[in-house]
C-alpha cells in the first residue's frame, strides 16, 4: 500500500503532519513488503522536505498515484482527487454547514472518506486525537492573554516556541497575583490544561474552596459537569441522565464566574445542554471573569462571548460587557478578553504530530493492514459514491434539507 501525506491546503495552512519522518522510516522498515510512504512537498509543514528526504522518504509533487491519502485538516474541494481514498478531520459528522460542500464533493467524486474523529476501539473510545495538545496550547494562551491584559509579565506566543521544552521554559516567567482560575473538562483537553497549570506551580483546590476561601497565591479548580449543572425540578444531578437528557438541567456556573478571574473551557458541550452563563450575566458588577480561554471554540455555544474563532496570529478579541460588541484585543480594561483559536495544536506542531503519529502507529496502521477491519469500516463516512450505513443520518444534511445541529 502506497500512503501519501498530502500538503495541507487550507488558508492558513496547518503545520501538522500525520507522521514524523522518523515514524515513517520506522514503519517502512517494519513493513517493507506492505507499506511505502510518499510526502507531497510543502513549504509550511513543521518538518521540512529535507527532513523527510534525510529519513529516506520520497518527496513528490504529484501524490495521485498513492492508494491512501492522509492529511490533517479538511481538504479544499478543488484539491480533492476523484476515486481516491482519504483520511483527515473532515468536520462533517456534526453537520457543520461550512463543510457541506466538502461532503457533497466527496460523494460526487466517488471518494472513500475516513475520519480520524470516528476512529474508535471496540469499547467506543477514540484512539487518535490532538485534544491533549489543544489543552496545553490553550492553557498557555490563556496565561499569555492574562499577562498581556494585566501587564504583569510577558511570554512568547506558543507558536514562537520550537517545542514543548521551550514552552515550559517560558512558563517559568509567569508571575500571577492571587487570582482564581476555573477549568472545565476532564478528558484529553482538560488533562492538557492541568499539565500547564501544574508546570507553572499553581495550586489546585476544590470547587467549594475556590468559592468560599481566600488565598494568598493563585489557585485553580477543575470542575466536573456535576459541579455546575443541576436538574431543574429538584437541583439534583445524575450523570447518565444528564448525558441522555441534558435539556432537563440548568446551569449554576455563575457563582464560579463571580469569584474567578480566568476561565479555561475544555468540556464537551451538547447543544441541548444549558450554557454556562447568558449575555445578561456579564453586565453584572458581580461577574468577575476577565479572560476566557475557550479551548472548545463552540461558536454561539456554551460560552456566549465566543462569537467567532480567533486565529493564531490574532488570538484574542474583546467583548464589551455592556453593549456586547466586539472590541479590539484589550480594548477596554473592564472588557472580557476571549481567546478562541480553533486549531490550537498547530502552534506546537512538531510535538503534536509526533504524539498523533504514535497513536496512528498503534491504532490505525495495524487495522489498515488487515484484510478486513470493522474499526475502519465504522470510521468510513463515504464509499462508492454514497454515505455508509453508519453515517446515513447525514443524507438530508448533504442534500441541503436539514441545517447543522
Amino acid at each position: 500500500m502506497r500512503i501519501g501525506i498530502i500538503r495541507e491546503g487550507k488558508t492558513q495552512p496547518d503545520k501538522r503532519t500525520p507522521f514524523t519522518p522518523n515514524q515513517m522510516r520506522s514503519l517502512s522498515d517494519q513493513y517493507p513488503d506492505q507499506l511505502s510512504f510518499y510526502v507531497q512537498s510543502s513549504p509550511h509543514r513543521c518538518y521540512s522536505d529535507e527532513e523527510f528526504e534525510l529519513a529516506g522518504i520520497p518527496v513528490v509533487e504529484d501524490i495521485s498515484f498513492c492508494d491512501l491519502l492522509m492529511g490533517i485538516k479538511e481538504v479544499p474541494v478543488h484539491l480533492l482527487i476523484p476515486e481516491k481514498k482519504y483520511i483527515f478531520f473532515s468536520h462533517t459528522i456534526k453537520k457543520q454547514k461550512h463543510n457541506r460542500a466538502l461532503l457533497q464533493s466527496v460523494l460526487e467524486k466517488n471518494i472513500t472518506l475516513l475520519d480520524y474523529e470516528v476512529l474508535k476501539d471496540e469499547a467506543g473510545n477514540r484512539t487518535v486525537a490532538f485534544g491533549r495538545w489543544a489543552g496545553i496550547v490553550g492553557a498557555y494562551n490563556g496565561l499569555w492573554t492574562y499577562g498581556k491584559k494585566s501587564g504583569l509579565y510577558d511570554i512568547k506566543r506558543a507558536y514562537e516556541c520550537f517545542d514543548r521544552t521551550e514552552l515550559d521554559t517560558e512558563l517559568k516567567k509567569v508571575q500571577l497575583p492571587p487570582i482564581k482560575i476555573i477549568v472545565t473538562g476532564s478528558g484529553r483537553v482538560g488533562k492538557g490544561i492541568l499539565e500547564v497549570l501544574n508546570t507553572v506551580g499553581i495550586a489546585q483546590v476544590s470547587p467549594k474552596e475556590i468559592l468560599f476561601q481566600y488565598f494568598e497565591e493563585p489557585v485553580f479548580t477543575a470542575l466536573s459537569c456535576a459541579d455546575y449543572n443541576r436538574r431543574k425540578t429538584d437541583g439534583g444531578f445524575e450523570k447518565e441522565q444528564f448525558y441522555q437528557t441534558p435539556e432537563i438541567y440548568e446551569s449554576h456556573f455563575l457563582k464560579y464566574a463571580e469569584v474567578a478571574d480566568i476561565l479555561m473551557a475544555g468540556a464537551y458541550w451538547d447543544r441541548r445542554a444549558p450554557r454556562l452563563f447568558e449575555w445578561e450575566h456579564i453586565q453584572s458588577e458581580d461577574f468577575n471573569l476577565s479572560v476566557i480561554a475557550d479551548i472548545t471554540c463552540d461558536i454561539d455555544g456554551s460560552i456566549p462571548t465566543t462569537i467567532r474563532p480567533s486565529s493564531v496570529h490574532h488570538p484574542v478579541y474583546d467583548i464589551d460587557r455592556y453593549t456586547f460588541e466586539e472590541l479590539e484585543a484589550f480594548g477596554k480594561q473592564n472588557s472580557i478578553s476571549v481567546m478562541a483559536i480553533d486549531n490550537l495544536p498547530t502552534e506546537l506542531p512538531r510535538d503534536a504530530s509526533e504524539e498523533f503519529g504514535d497513536q496512528l502507529t498503534r491504532n490505525f496502521i495495524p487495522e489498515l493492514l488487515k484484510e478486513s477491519s470493522g474499526i475502519l469500516e465504522k470510521a468510513t463516512i463515504a464509499k462508492d459514491g454514497d454515505l455508509t450505513l453508519e453515517f446515513f443520518f447525514l443524507k438530508d444534511f448533504v442534500e441541503g434539507n436539514e441545517e447543522e445541529i
